[in-house]
């Protein structure tokens, strides 16, 4: 109104007068305020998605050594102990199990990468009925990739992967 009021007197305005409105005027703070804030909302949605998928993708690898462990665990002799024997033979088996665990039918795919599996065994004296016993104990290591590697080097972090052991032991009940 008050240019309206200058172009109908004649009154011109100064720049000064120009420069006070424009100040005062609010109209766009609230979109300046959110481009602000737009980035970092990003990072932290971006973080919350990569730990979800990291969560996810750690699950399906316990579950993969867990079932793998179980296998072992029924197919190893029941005297393992007792015989001396090996279950160094199943390592292929064992890795291809695992993998299957991990890869699953999920609806995200877990960027999981099995690098190696590793059986063994130990024989626990005096904790169960027959002694010694056998428990069977598979270890895979297993790397983690994240997607969003490149938006964490964004705000100064570098975590492209992680490499990490996933052990599971069972009793070994043989066949």
């Amino acid at each position: 109104m008050a240019a309206m009021k200058h172009i109908f007197t004649g009154q011109k305005r100064n720049a000064g007068d120009r420069k006070s409105a424009f100040a005062r005027d609010e109209r766009g703070a609230a979109l300046v305020e959110f481009a602000i804030i737009l980035p970092m909302m990003l990072l932290i949605f971006a973080v919350i998605i990569e730990g979800s998928r990291m969560m996810i993708s750690f699950q399906a690898a316990i579950s993969g050594v867990r079932d793998a462990t179980r296998y072992l665990s029924r197919v190893a002799p029941v005297d393992i102990c007792s015989s001396g024997g090996s279950v160094a033979g199943y390592s292929a088996q064992l890795q291809t199990i695992v993998s299957q665990g991990i890869s699953g039918n999920s609806v995200f795919p877990t960027a999981v990468t099995v690098n190696f599996v590793t059986p063994s065994f130990s024989c626990v004296a005096g904790t169960y009925r027959v002694s010694p016993a056998g428990v069977a104990q598979v270890t895979a290591n297993v790397t983690i990739t994240f997607p969003f590697a490149g938006l964490f080097t964004l705000s100064g972090q570098n975590l492209p992967q992680i490499t990490t052991n996933v052990t599971d032991a069972a009793r070994i009940f043989g066949t």
